[in-house]
Protein backbone atom coordinates (compact mmCIF):
# COMPACT_ATOMS: atom_id res chain seq x y z
CA UNK A 1 0.00 0.00 0.00
CA UNK A 2 3.04 2.28 0.27
CA UNK A 3 3.05 2.95 -3.50
CA UNK A 4 -0.53 4.28 -3.45
CA UNK A 5 -0.25 6.60 -0.47
CA UNK A 6 -2.10 9.89 -0.79
CA UNK A 7 -5.08 8.49 -2.71
CA UNK A 8 -8.65 8.41 -1.42
CA UNK A 9 -8.38 4.92 -0.03
CA UNK A 10 -5.51 5.87 2.27
CA UNK A 11 -6.72 6.69 5.77
CA UNK A 12 -3.40 8.12 6.96
CA UNK A 13 -3.52 11.22 4.77
CA UNK A 14 -6.45 13.60 4.31
CA UNK A 15 -7.26 15.50 1.12
CA UNK A 16 -6.10 19.08 0.76
CA UNK A 17 -8.95 21.27 -0.54
CA UNK A 18 -7.03 24.58 -0.54
CA UNK A 19 -6.34 26.54 -3.72
CA UNK A 20 -2.71 26.70 -4.73
CA UNK A 21 -2.20 30.44 -5.23
CA UNK A 22 1.48 30.21 -6.11
CA UNK A 23 0.78 29.36 -9.74
CA UNK A 24 -1.97 32.00 -9.82
CA UNK A 25 0.49 34.67 -8.66
CA UNK A 26 3.05 33.50 -11.22
CA UNK A 27 0.51 33.89 -14.03
CA UNK A 28 -0.48 37.35 -12.74
CA UNK A 29 3.17 38.49 -12.72
CA UNK A 30 3.75 37.18 -16.25
CA UNK A 31 0.67 39.05 -17.50
CA UNK A 32 1.83 42.21 -15.70
CA UNK A 33 5.23 42.01 -17.39
CA UNK A 34 3.64 41.43 -20.80
CA UNK A 35 1.39 44.48 -20.41
CA UNK A 36 4.28 46.63 -19.15
CA UNK A 37 6.25 45.78 -22.29
CA UNK A 38 3.32 46.03 -24.72
CA UNK A 39 1.75 49.29 -23.45
CA UNK A 40 4.44 51.68 -24.78
CA UNK A 41 4.40 49.89 -28.13
CA UNK A 42 0.63 50.36 -28.48
CA UNK A 43 0.93 54.10 -27.81
CA UNK A 44 3.10 54.66 -30.85
CA UNK A 45 0.88 57.24 -32.55
CA UNK A 46 1.32 58.52 -36.07
CA UNK A 47 4.80 58.19 -37.54
CA UNK A 48 5.81 61.77 -38.31
CA UNK A 49 9.35 63.09 -38.74
CA UNK A 50 8.97 66.47 -37.04
CA UNK A 51 11.10 69.43 -38.11
CA UNK A 52 13.75 70.50 -35.62
CA UNK A 53 13.69 73.97 -34.08
CA UNK A 54 14.61 75.75 -30.86
CA UNK A 55 11.18 75.36 -29.30
CA UNK A 56 9.68 74.59 -25.94
CA UNK A 57 7.91 71.25 -25.65
CA UNK A 58 4.12 71.46 -25.94
CA UNK A 59 1.83 69.63 -23.58
CA UNK A 60 -1.40 68.51 -25.28
CA UNK A 61 -3.59 68.21 -22.18
CA UNK A 62 -6.94 69.49 -23.41
CA UNK A 63 -6.11 69.83 -27.08
CA UNK A 64 -6.77 68.11 -30.35
CA UNK A 65 -3.76 66.69 -32.16
CA UNK A 66 -3.83 66.87 -35.96
CA UNK A 67 -1.00 65.02 -37.72
CA UNK A 68 0.06 65.29 -41.35
CA UNK A 69 2.45 62.65 -42.69
CA UNK A 70 4.83 63.00 -45.63
CA UNK A 71 2.27 61.60 -48.10
CA UNK A 72 -0.24 64.28 -47.10
CA UNK A 73 -2.48 61.95 -45.08
CA UNK A 74 -4.31 63.66 -42.23
CA UNK A 75 -4.77 62.04 -38.82
CA UNK A 76 -7.15 63.42 -36.22
CA UNK A 77 -5.99 62.08 -32.84
CA UNK A 78 -4.42 59.05 -34.59
CA UNK A 79 -7.55 58.38 -36.69
CA UNK A 80 -6.91 58.73 -40.44
CA UNK A 81 -9.32 61.06 -42.27
CA UNK A 82 -9.43 62.32 -45.84
CA UNK A 83 -8.99 66.04 -46.51
CA UNK A 84 -12.63 66.25 -47.62
CA UNK A 85 -13.88 64.68 -44.36
CA UNK A 86 -11.46 66.79 -42.29
CA UNK A 87 -12.71 69.98 -43.93
CA UNK A 88 -16.37 68.97 -43.53
CA UNK A 89 -16.27 67.80 -39.91
CA UNK A 90 -13.50 69.65 -38.10
CA UNK A 91 -15.66 72.67 -37.21
CA UNK A 92 -18.26 70.44 -35.53
CA UNK A 93 -15.53 68.49 -33.68
CA UNK A 94 -14.15 71.75 -32.30
CA UNK A 95 -17.65 72.89 -31.30
CA UNK A 96 -18.32 69.59 -29.54
CA UNK A 97 -14.99 69.08 -27.75
CA UNK A 98 -14.15 72.76 -27.09
CA UNK A 99 -10.37 72.21 -26.95
CA UNK A 100 -7.96 74.65 -25.32
CA UNK A 101 -5.71 74.35 -28.36
CA UNK A 102 -5.10 72.41 -31.55
CA UNK A 103 -1.62 70.98 -32.11
CA UNK A 104 -0.43 70.37 -35.67
CA UNK A 105 2.26 67.72 -36.10
CA UNK A 106 3.39 68.04 -39.73
CA UNK A 107 6.11 65.84 -41.16
CA UNK A 108 9.33 67.60 -42.12
CA UNK A 109 8.92 66.39 -45.72
CA UNK A 110 5.20 67.17 -46.02
CA UNK A 111 4.20 69.44 -48.87
CA UNK A 112 3.96 73.12 -47.89
CA UNK A 113 0.63 73.28 -49.72
CA UNK A 114 -0.78 70.41 -47.63
CA UNK A 115 0.29 72.13 -44.41
CA UNK A 116 -1.29 75.43 -45.49
CA UNK A 117 -4.57 73.70 -46.41
CA UNK A 118 -4.76 71.99 -43.00
CA UNK A 119 -3.90 75.22 -41.15
CA UNK A 120 -6.61 77.05 -43.11
CA UNK A 121 -9.24 74.47 -42.09
CA UNK A 122 -8.15 74.71 -38.45
CA UNK A 123 -8.23 78.53 -38.48
CA UNK A 124 -11.62 78.64 -40.26
CA UNK A 125 -13.10 76.39 -37.57
CA UNK A 126 -12.71 79.14 -34.96
CA UNK A 127 -9.60 77.80 -33.21
CA UNK A 128 -7.67 80.67 -31.64
CA UNK A 129 -4.75 78.71 -30.24
CA UNK A 130 -2.87 76.67 -32.86
CA UNK A 131 0.44 75.10 -31.89
CA UNK A 132 2.92 73.85 -34.47
CA UNK A 133 4.77 70.92 -32.92
CA UNK A 134 8.52 70.67 -33.55
CA UNK A 135 11.29 68.50 -32.18
CA UNK A 136 14.02 70.12 -30.11
CA UNK A 137 17.20 70.85 -32.09
CA UNK A 138 19.46 69.17 -29.53
CA UNK A 139 17.54 65.90 -29.47
CA UNK A 140 18.47 62.88 -31.62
Amino acid sequence: MGALSGFRGDDDMSLNAEVNVTSLVDVAFVLLIIFMIAAPIMQGGVDVDLPRAAAKPLNAKQGIVVSLDRQGKIFLDETPVSYRDFRATFRSIVATRKPDAVYLRADNRASYGDVVRVVAVIRNSGVRNLGLVAEDEESR
